[in-house]
């Protein structure tokens, strides 16, 4: 069974993992930004349910990318053949990715618990610094994978 990730309902081929990923972080930017809009229009207890959905689809993904660098022993590599500034941006957009993505399950889950034990003031406080965070992570997540596998895929040997 080399090369099988087995899920609780189904199993993936490791090579189905980054699409996978990309589709949990597409849907966790959807359920951020609806959050946003939810509290905005001071829907609380649905704002609290679909933060919640975010930070499980969040969770999901990460589960899934250590799957996928796990199997594929450190992931797949950026070609060579796009043009320096477009291998040079990329690098720089994937760095800054990855470093704020290491911050958010704790930013994220800091903020969950100040608002889930009703300190509201501070929940407010650092979800002004989370929210954003949060969503670069995801919508540059789904650029990642794009620029990686859609944009520019492996040359064929």
């Amino acid at each position: 069974m080399s090369g099988l990730v087995v899920l609780p309902i189904f199993a993936l081929a490791v090579t189905d993992l980054p699409v996978l990923n990309a589709s949990l972080n597409g849907c966790a930017t959807v359920l951020l930004v609806l959050g946003q809009i939810q509290i905005k229009r001071r829907q609380e207890t649905a704002h609290k349910w679909t933060m919640l959905a975010a930070f499980g689809v969040s969770i999901l993904f990460l589960i899934s990318y250590l799957a996928y660098h796990i199997q594929i022993h450190g992931g797949r590599k950026f070609p060579s053949y796009p043009p320096t500034a477009i291998r040079y941006g990329y690098y720089a957009m994937l760095l800054s990715h990855v470093v704020l993505a290491a911050m958010v399950p704790f930013l994220a889950g800091w903020t969950i618990y100040l608002g889930l034990s009703d300190q509201r003031i501070r929940h407010r406080r650092w979800a002004k610094i989370t929210w954003p965070i949060w969503l670069y992570v995801s919508v540059t997540g789904v650029a990642v994978y794009v620029i990686l596998y859609q944009i520019y895929p492996p040359l064929a040997a």
